[in-house]
């Protein structure tokens, strides 16, 4: 037979007081002394008391839980995002609740709706595509809501936000290039009208303009396919056959899988990478480490970047003031890239 859980009635029968100064004593109440406090939680910890979460959940109104909306659950990107929001979540005793939206407005605002169902505390929203004009949706969110890299120019005044600079970023890629001799440089973007690929190309295009280089419309290849249902990986692929005849000796890609991609590809063509083509990602996953040659990226600093948003969205609940947070992106230099012979 299992043996019963003691109950707050239990304790307050082994410490000759009410159940309810008990239960305020154990939820740290001022209207208890602190030495009636610390006496009640000592016999709480001797008979081994383990509190109920969902009783607790009504009496404070929380319940401890965060919901997460990420593009993909296999994005090895948001992975190590996910990571940090968790590191700073498990310290402060919640719990993270994981859904994805694969990049379509519908499933975000169908995950968004599945959260306040389960009454999470907060919200964190990857790549969110919803703007202050959609009314409707924004109007039904009732708690704290922080978006990571949001994808739309007007994102709603009442959220908050942490981003990466992803202007900068792409300046520093192409930036690397031209100091390595390089003066054909494409540009391989994905097949939808977010804000990060838009910031990406002008970026792109900036560093060719200061630095006085051609631009080229056959050096640019973006995906017209559908986002939601291709790879990144598939995307880079086809974009690179497609500028594998243009003279090109460097190319800035999209994000680190999109990178992967074209270096699969370069392989299948028997394109020597560096020695015929320079390659650089964006992102900075683990895998781009491992590949052949190791993949040149600049690095988004992605634990940092979940572990500040987490920590927005604790202070957003606990009624402190926060302010959105653009991150800086850095450049890693690998093996994909070198100077021109």
């Amino acid at each position: 037979m299992s043996k019963r859980k003691i109950s707050i009635e239990d304790i307050a029968r082994k410490a000759g007081v009410s159940h309810t100064t008990v239960s305020r004593a154990l939820r740290d109440s001022p209207l208890i002394s602190p030495q009636v406090r610390e006496e009640i939680k000592k016999i709480a910890r001797e008979m081994n008391y383990v509190p109920n979460a969902i009783a607790q959940s009504l009496q404070t109104q929380r319940t401890n839980t965060i919901g997460v909306v990420v593009t993909s659950i296999a994005d090895p990107f948001y992975a190590e995002v996910v990571e940090g929001i968790e590191q700073v979540a498990r310290s402060a005793g919640l719990s993270v609740l994981l859904t994805a939206s694969h990049r379509d407005f519908e499933e975000e605002i169908a995950a968004i709706d599945n959260f306040h169902r389960r009454r999470v505390d907060g919200i964190l929203v990857t790549d969110s595509r919803i703007s202050k004009h959609d009314r409707a949706q924004v109007g039904q969110i009732a708690v704290p809501t922080v978006l990571i890299n949001s994808q739309t120019e007007e994102q709603p005044e009442m959220f908050h936000s942490v981003t990466i600079d992803d202007f900068l970023g792409a300046r520093l890629a192409v930036e690397h290039l031209i100091s390595l001799g390089h003066t054909s440089i494409g540009y391989i973007g994905v097949g939808d009208r977010s804000k990060s690929n838009q910031l990406r190309l002008e970026g792109y295009q900036m560093a060719l303009s200061e630095a006085g280089l051609p631009q080229k419309t056959d050096w640019v290849a973006i995906s017209d396919e559908d986002y939601t249902r291709t790879s990144d990986v598939d995307t880079g692929r086809k974009m690179l056959s497609k500028l594998a005849t243009t003279g090109l000796t460097g190319i800035f890609c999209y994000n680190d899988m999109v990178a992967i991609g074209a270096l699969l590809t370069c392989q299948e063509l028997d394109i020597s990478v560096p020695q015929d083509l320079s390659i650089v990602g964006f992102d900075g996953i683990a895998l781009g480490r491992y590949v052949t040659p190791p993949l040149t990226t600049v690095s988004q600093p992605m634990l940092e970047i979940g572990g500040c948003a987490m920590r927005m969205l604790l202070d957003l609940l606990e009624g402190k003031s926060v302010e959105n947070r653009v991150l800086t992106p850095f450049l890693v230099k690998r093996g994909s890239s070198a100077a021109l012979k």
